[in-house]
């Protein structure tokens, strides 16, 4: 079924209250995560990504368990700005108890970062910017999507939301562009946002929710879409594999 006649909160509302018809494994990869088919009442359905906080690898860099949040905070943060680029994801429990579980948007096949770059380049800069104040390390091409609307969609986002420097993208062709003045309007507007800090707060350690307020302010003043500032000089400031 397609989800697109429903508004966003009508979508998160099945997707955690829907009556999980079938799962089974999907890809594979260091994090456990599935394919659910989630009952959206009147004989129609949807698939949705759901990942474990169980099926999590345990990584020296983030905190134990905490990845299944970061998802769900990334779509709320972007949800918060207005941008909607990130799927409907909502936390709740499921056949290998509770964790994060996402829409699955269909996409086109074949299609990412490097071969939609230069004909979708605002939605780009949108998600470089939105990229950096998540503090995101994972920006792999194909966590970039479009589907069969011409909308453009960003997934995968466990590893973020880390106090210190972390990002990894493959955008770096964007580093230079000036953050557009209605997406710093946004960004003022997040910082404004007290329910999103109530929701952010008890999810991420102190100093994750610190840092990811300065980066909001960073870029209201910052010239450009700041990712040299917060890119990961410890290990490299791009994913790996690159798609």
């Amino acid at each position: 079924m397609s989800a697109s006649h429903l508004s966003s909160s009508e979508i998160c509302a099945a997707l955690q209250h829907g009556g999980i018809i079938a799962h089974r494994p999907f890809q594979t990869g260091w994090n456990s995560n599935f394919l659910l088919e989630i009952d959206f009442g009147g004989s129609s359905s949807c698939s949705a990504i759901y990942k474990p906080q169980r099926g999590e690898a345990h990584l020296w860099d983030y905190p134990p368990g905490t990845l299944f949040q970061r998802e769900y905070l990334a779509y709320r943060v972007n949800q918060a700005l207005g941008w909607n680029q990130v799927p409907p994801t909502v936390i709740r429990d499921g056949p290998h108890g509770v964790g994060s579980v996402q829409l699955m948007v269909g996409a086109e096949e074949g299609r990412h970062f490097f071969n939609l770059a230069d004909e979708h380049k605002d939605a780009m800069i949108q998600m470089a910017v939105f990229d950096c104040l998540i503090n995101n390390a994972d920006r792999k091409g194909g966590h970039v999507l479009l589907d069969a609307q011409g909308h453009i969609w960003a997934i995968d986002h466990g590893l973020t939301f880390t106090a210190e420097p972390k990002l990894r993208t493959v955008m770096w062709d964007l580093c230079d562009e000036p953050v557009p003045e209605l997406h710093k309007e946004r960004v003022l507007g997040l910082l404004n946002d007290e329910a999103l800090r109530a929701e952010v707060t008890p999810n991420l350690q102190r100093d994750e929710v610190e840092a990811l307020y300065e980066r909001a302010a960073c870029l209201l003043t910052w010239p450009t879409i700041p990712m040299d500032r917060y890119a990961d000089r410890v290990l490299r400031p791009y994913p790996w594999p690159p798609i």
